[in-house]
């Protein structure tokens, strides 16, 4: 079956809530944009918190998520964190918006024992080093859109999709400014253990899991 919510975003979306422990008390979604996956979060956790700092994105987001999402505007390199408060930190397509050096040991302080930090964001690419696997990410992203777009229900996601774009308010977008590389610097030293891997489609994921003490 074919799926008309696809997107760049909602590729991801399993691979984080696979991540996620087995009882989530309460997870923390850092950059929710308009809510699509605090909503799939919230079938996991007993509670999420929601995080954006556009006005727009969280008004859009408060009309959609169920009653255990609360949707906060903030900067989360400004907002104050509960201490240890989270079995899980999630984000999609923002932590690219963000200094990690600052944000990284915040969200650290706020994971429980034992809690995971897993984030899949946007890298500047680096040539020539990047160049072949950005070959094959065009590709797979050219081949995913056409096989997409050439069925009938491809043809009605497509004009499903530009009514949404019209019809809604449009996601911030930033250009990220560091190589893979230089992410997993930062993350190293924010983070001693964090693991950075590139992804296709133009991402990779920090993924960091908290010492038990």
């Amino acid at each position: 079956m074919i799926n008309l919510a696809w997107d760049h975003n909602s590729y991801y979306q399993p691979r984080l809530l696979r991540a996620l422990p087995a009882q989530c008390e309460r997870v923390l979604d850092v950059g929710c944009g308009k809510g699509e996956f605090a909503i799939r979060l919230a079938e996991r956790a007993g509670r999420v918190d929601a995080v954006d700092r556009s006005a727009e994105m969280i008004e859009a987001a408060r009309r959609v998520v169920p009653g255990n999402v609360s949707c906060l505007r903030g900067d989360i390199a400004e907002m104050t964190l509960p201490a240890a408060a989270y079995d899980a930190i999630t984000s999609i397509s923002a932590l690219h918006h963000m200094p990690l050096p600052v944000v990284l040991p915040r969200l650290a302080r706020a994971l429980r024992p034992g809690g995971i930090l897993i984030g899949v964001s946007h890298h500047r690419v680096e040539f020539p080093r990047d160049l072949p696997l950005e070959a094959v990410t065009v590709l797979a992203n050219v081949s995913r859109r056409s096989g997409l777009f050439a069925l009938p229900a491809g043809r009605r996601y497509r004009r499903e999709m530009y009514r949404r774009l019209r019809d809604r308010p449009a996601m911030p977008i930033m250009a990220p400014v560091l190589t893979i590389r230089e992410v997993r610097r930062q993350a190293e030293r924010a983070l001693p253990g964090a693991t950075v891997r590139r992804l296709v489609l133009w991402r990779y994921e920090l993924r960091w899991r908290k010492p038990d003490r």
